[in-house]
């Protein structure tokens, strides 16, 4: 009986910081990366209003979204719905348009036209 109470105890536990890395993991990403300083402001409002609202995205703002990286982009949208000016937002809408950014511009870099 008291190994399951310890066991509760443990899961307890390990739910409570579970949820509360889960709120700073995507700050300690951002900053590990150096996530704010890999695309210019141009680009970031562009990719900003391509996933927050409605736009579309340069192919110049492309190359800066895939050179900044998955996981920064990733941890960008994140950290943008955890604010509370955000709140209102349908996460998965804006989840979704956001793979759907970041899928529509892999091409468009990885392609040879590009390069050229």
């Amino acid at each position: 009986m008291e190994s399951l109470n310890v066991y509760s105890v443990l899961v307890i536990l390990f739910l409570t910081c579970g949820a509360v890395m889960a709120a700073k993991e995507s700050d300690q990403i951002i900053k590990e990366n150096n996530c704010e300083t890999k695309m210019g402001l141009p680009s970031v409002l562009e990719a900003f209003m391509s996933i927050f609202e409605t736009g579309s995205i340069s192919n110049k703002c492309c190359g800066e979204l895939v050179v900044l990286g998955k996981v920064c982009h990733s941890a960008l949208v994140k950290r943008t719905l955890e604010n509370p000016l955000f709140k209102d937002l349908i996460r998965v809408t804006i989840i979704a348009k956001s793979i759907h950014t970041w899928n529509n511009c892999l091409p468009l870099i990885d392609s040879p036209s590009s390069s050229a």
